[in-house]
């Protein structure tokens, strides 16, 4: 599957490292492509070109999102994965500006008409999303999205980067994926956490019939 990764920070050259390593075809879609993004240059392309892709992941900042969103063109019928946070400064600190009626995400498909849009591969750090297969038991990871039909290739990509995938339904659940992302966050910069750590779902232990 060709997947068009926006954005190739941390984030989007993470997951585009793990999506590539699981067979798909990664492209980056940046504002200067000349520049050296630490990604091979013929994956490279401007943002309207790599959003050719069925599959777009949006993994750029979030002051940046909407400007590359209304860059996209027409997205009518292409699959979209929000991997942002809504970040800014606010009176406490660092923290979510949107919240409580809406959600980053739902703005998102405001932005993109006709697009399936999700919520996933936001709620951890990049340093998780680069090689989840170190971790037992696997990190999980949450998908919201209102298009039931096409979900299941999302919670695929979730799978292939190396997350348990669990579908927290509906696109309006990005509400709560947003600040359940902060509490990784705010365990990083307000409390020195350690950024390897990760969240997973803990089940009871098989017990024997013997």
């Amino acid at each position: 599957m060709q997947i068009a990764i926006i954005g190739a920070g941390n984030v989007g050259r993470a997951l585009g490292q793990r999506l590539a390593v699981a067979g798909h075809e990664i492209v980056y879609g940046v504002r200067d492509p000349a520049k050296d993004y630490g990604v091979p240059p013929a994956a490279v392309r401007e943002v309207r070109a790599a959003a050719a892709a069925g599959v777009i992941l949006l993994a750029t900042p979030w002051d940046a999102t909407e400007a590359a969103c209304r860059t996209l063109g027409p997205v009518q019928g292409r699959i979209i994965v929000d991997c942002t946070n809504p970040l800014g400064m606010t009176e406490s600190g660092l923290g979510l500006v949107v919240g409580h009626a809406t959600s980053g995400a739902e703005r998102v498909a405001g932005w993109c008409p006709g697009a399936s849009v999700y919520k996933s591969f936001n709620q951890t750090g990049f340093e998780i999303m680069a090689d989840p297969g170190r971790y037992q038991p696997k990190p999980v990871m949450f998908v919201a999205g209102d298009d039931a039909r096409r979900k299941p290739t999302v919670l695929g990509l979730v799978r292939d980067v190396g997350f348990e995938a669990i579908d927290a339904g509906p696109l309006s659940s990005a509400r709560l994926l947003e600040p359940y992302a902060m509490v990784w966050i705010e365990q990083v910069v307000k409390f020195g956490a350690d950024r390897n750590f990760a969240f997973a779902l803990a089940r009871p232990a098989a017990v024997s019939d013997t």
